[in-house]
């Protein structure tokens, strides 16, 4: 820029905007041209949406359908949106997003068979003598009531409730049982909370796996472009896979 443009643009005057008379006071501050601007595109703004939305009310066709329509319910006057349950949970998009279905396959397999171990260990005893028993014994006519269960089982009658661990009256003259106090009861006993509590969170994690296992496969068949596009059931859940119709391709 050259130097008499410079001198020019010093001595330039600064033109101010006048202020609100004082016998104007008590209306409050004189409107700017700063003021006026955002005021007028702020209505010029309102009048172009106004406008369009007056064309999409002209151009709709009132027997159109907009899921909004039942996605949505007005109580009261008021509008509320419908609430949707999340079809996966926060660990399902975690593992679906990081790993694939080889992995999933993998854990899976590994839950399974952690299980079967725990099982073997505790021989589900509790859940065995929690079943009702539906054993039945035949005898004659007029002897029902000189039946003696204890005899017929060859068994102490205390252990009569018992389905399995079960020793004849024979083994029990011959079992020698150790001193146990009630300290080392009470030992056993965590010992085999603790196992069961185990066992319930590996179940629990093998049906989530199995869950993102089937997920992840029902993905993949839906992305095959030669299937043709099946039909939703069922939704899905956090604890369960959507259902859906495919249609029947004959075999050749």
């Amino acid at each position: 820029m050259s130097s008499w443009k410079k001198a020019a643009k010093a001595n330039q005057k600064t033109h101010k905007e006048r202020h609100q008379p004082e016998s104007r006071k008590h209306l409050g501050l004189l409107e700017k041209k700063k003021d006026y601007k955002k005021r007028a595109e702020d209505y010029h703004e309102k009048g172009e949406t106004l406008k369009l939305l007056r064309k999409r009310t002209l151009d709709k066709n009132p027997d159109e359908f907009y899921f909004h329509m039942i996605n949505s319910r007005v109580k009261d006057g008021e509008h509320h949106e419908l609430e949707k349950e999340d079809e996966h949970s926060t660990e399902q998009v975690k593992l679906m997003q990081t790993q694939d279905i080889k992995y999933i396959n993998m854990k899976r397999t590994i839950e399974s068979r952690r299980i079967n171990r725990l099982q073997a260990q505790l021989h589900m005893t509790d859940v065995a003598e929690a079943t009702p028993n539906t054993h039945t014994f035949f005898v004659e006519e007029g002897e029902e009531k000189e039946f003696d269960l204890a005899k017929r089982l060859d068994t102490h009658p205390a252990l009569l409730g018992r389905k399995s661990n079960r020793p004849r009256l024979a083994d029990l003259d011959k079992i020698v049982l150790p001193d146990v106090n009630d300290e080392t009861l009470e030992s056993m006993k965590k010992k085999k909370q603790k196992i069961y509590n185990e066992l319930s969170k590996r179940i629990e994690r093998e049906k989530e796996l199995t869950v993102i296992q089937q997920k992840m496969e029902l993905k993949r068949h839906l992305q095959d472009v030669k299937v043709v596009k099946p039909k939703r059931l069922k939704p899905g859940t956090k604890s369960s896979a959507p259902v859906y119709q495919f249609q029947y391709m004959r075999k050749k």
